[in-house]
């Protein structure tokens, strides 16, 4: 059994599974709600499967690259529960879960690539490519997005791209060849099932005390408006 938290962007979101089945999920799609929400999802959660805190085996948490605030509440949330339960830690990758998301809910034709991308500030984001299967073909980055980017990927394959990211760069890439963005993809902590699952029966679990999310770049403050 393996509790499930997903805070790298704007939606908050728990989800428990068992044996790589998902059997619950609660979420929502809504800035700054995440430390306020994400301990309540969590125990509704736990009550509407029936479940409680000591039938956990692990906590599973999407590691980033995304939102800085975000990720440090997830993680630190995971990390707590971890310990004061003595249970194992498991990280997964964020741009991964996406793209496991994505194909467990859509059809993917052979040879299609797969684009998530999350919204950094302006033309920005953090992508990385994955094949039909889920498999890394782009490791992850960050991108500040223009007319010739992934030129080179595109010139032999279609490739599929969503999450709040790719909507932003409707403008610049949706013109291209063979390119389709996607629009709705929302990220859930249901997408971590498969990786967490797999995480767990190799024991692939991350040091409670040391561990960090994976911020891919530095945190700048802004200055709240007025």
């Amino acid at each position: 059994m393996i509790l499930q938290i997903e805070t790298a962007t704007t939606v908050c979101s728990v989800a428990l599974a068992r044996n790589g089945e998902t059997l619950g999920c609660i979420e929502a799609d809504q800035r700054n709600i995440h430390a306020e929400k994400i301990t309540v999802f969590i125990n509704e959660l736990l009550k509407k499967c029936g479940k409680n805190y000591q039938d956990l085996d692990a906590i599973a948490v999407s590691s980033g690259p995304g939102s800085y605030t975000g990720l440090r509440i997830g993680v630190s949330v995971a990390k707590g529960l971890s310990f004061a339960l003595d249970k194992p830690l498991i990280a997964v990758d964020t741009l991964n879960a996406m793209a496991d998301g994505f194909i467990a809910t859509n059809n993917i034709k052979p040879g299609t690539l797969l684009c998530p991308m999350i919204d950094a500030r302006r033309m920005e984001v953090f992508t990385a490519v994955f094949d039909a299967l889920g498999d890394p073909v782009k490791p992850t980055s960050a991108e500040i997005i223009d007319e010739n980017s992934f030129a080179s990927l595109l010139s032999e394959h279609n490739i599929l791209f969503f999450g709040d990211g790719a909507e932003k760069c409707n403008d610049v890439l949706g013109n291209i060849a063979h390119v389709e963005i996607v629009p709705g993809f929302a990220n859930s902590a249901s997408y971590l099932t498969k990786k967490a699952w797999e995480k767990y029966q190799k024991a692939d679990f991350v040091d409670v005390a040391y561990y960090e999310p994976f911020y891919l770049k530095d945190f700048i403050a802004g200055k709240k408006a007025l």
